[in-house]
């Protein structure tokens, strides 16, 4: 239980959605609990817009620009590994690149487009359970346009 003077805080992310032929793009990369499958994704920063930061980690992490163009859902998860609560914003889109020479994020290994039956055989490996929704979810068609999202910059 939490106490009355401690403020509770989940921790936002966000996630690039983009199929290709049949193929979605992942990221392997080296975490603390071995080589692991994600969606290109990460946190929010402060002051930042989900579109903006969806559009950053995309180009950290594979070196490519990705143009947002829908939001696919709003996902909560409890990680008991690290006892964090995640809200993830996962949106669709498309990607151009990579830019020759970028480097990628730390602990990046690869950018790698893998099918569902891929993604789904290596369910073990996945950053967390949010990556084989996020792909069934997009194959099933959810989603819904940006413009449902409104961000206040001052």
């Amino acid at each position: 239980m939490i106490s009355k003077n401690v403020i509770w805080k989940p921790s936002v992310t966000v996630a690039a959605i983009v199929e290709r032929d049949g193929r979605f793009l992942l990221v392997e990369e080296n975490t603390d609990r071995g080589r692991l499958f994600n969606q290109p994704a990460g946190h929010l920063d402060p002051g930042e817009s989900l579109i903006h930061a969806v559009t950053r980690e995309a180009l950290e992490e594979t070196a490519c620009a990705f143009e947002p163009t829908g939001l696919l859902g709003v996902y909560q998860y409890h990680s008991s590994a690290d006892d964090v609560t995640y809200i993830r914003f996962a949106f669709t889109g498309t990607i151009t690149g990579p830019e020759p020479g970028r480097p990628l994020d730390a602990g990046i290994i690869r950018a790698v487009w893998l099918t569902p039956e891929e993604i789904r055989r290596e369910t073990a490996r996945h950053r967390s359970p949010l990556v084989m929704r996020c792909v069934d979810d997009f194959v099933s068609g959810r989603g819904v346009p940006l413009d449902l999202l409104y961000h206040h910059s001052s």
